[in-house]
């Protein structure tokens, strides 16, 4: 049993079907990666993934448990994390404190963020090593507004390992870093790998083929093609795209 199963997956905006019919089945410890052109529907799909978006019909199964439609944060209890597109870190906070107020027993109790992050030698600790897994160890003190943006994100990462998930949501990982710092965030992936269970959509073709187990190509709301990245290099729409060069 894959520990993510995704069928028949359906999502419509009014008039507008985004998702048509999505399949998947992600064993545990698979990099599965998720591909194709903007306006595909990738968002979307991670969206009900991780339960902002409630699908129109179809289902959605954890472990074999069925999560299809649970808020957010019951799906994210569960064991699913997820890093965003657009960051979301508190600015004014070290690297240390995100962390510290994302982890599972800063958050159920409920009361001053900032003293209670900064009083609590147990929360730091593990704080501290989850920040030694991303690289940023010496960054521990500084606020994540004077961070560089590779180190944001890689904070960012950190934030979502300290859910201590089951499964890792990437959404665009890469995006707005250089050379350096997709080279970086390469070497922290192929650490996670196999230790959690990581799903990513990216558009930088060259990190994503040279790390998933298997890619998704979603175009036009539907999953038109699946494999591993040398399979991949046969499909005739990857070999028309700008994409099959990366095959």
């Amino acid at each position: 049993m894959a520990l993510i199963e995704v069928e028949g997956v359906h999502v419509r905006f009014g008039d507008r079907v985004v998702l048509e019919s999505i399949d998947l089945a992600v064993p545990e410890g698979e990099f599965h990666g998720v591909m194709g052109p903007n306006g595909a529907g990738k968002t979307t799909f991670f969206n009900v993934l991780t339960g902002r978006v409630k699908p129109s019909r179809g289902s959605i199964r954890l472990a074999g448990e069925d999560v299809t439609g649970l808020r957010p944060q019951l799906i994210a209890a569960k064991g699913v994390a997820r890093s965003f597109q657009i960051m979301t870190l508190f600015d004014d906070f070290s690297a240390r404190e995100n962390i510290m107020v994302g982890l599972p027993a800063f958050r159920v109790r409920g009361f001053d963020m900032h003293r209670a992050a900064s009083a609590d030698s147990d929360l730091a600790e593990q704080a501290s090593d989850i920040l030694a897994m991303v690289g940023l160890t010496d960054r521990a003190d500084v606020r994540a507004k004077d961070l560089s943006y590779g180190d944001r994100r890689a904070l960012e990462i950190a934030v979502a390992l300290g859910q201590n998930p089951r499964v890792l949501c990437l959404d665009e990982p890469t995006s707005g870093l250089g050379t350096d710092g997709v080279q970086r965030l390469s070497q922290l992936v192929s650490q996670l790998k196999r230790k959690l269970t990581i799903v990513a959509i990216e558009h930088d073709m060259e990190f994503l083929f040279s790390l998933a187990d298997r890619i998704s190509v979603i175009h036009w709301g539907q999953v038109i093609a699946r494999g591993a990245p040398q399979e991949l290099q046969q499909n005739e729409w990857v070999k028309r795209s700008n994409l099959g060069r990366f095959a």
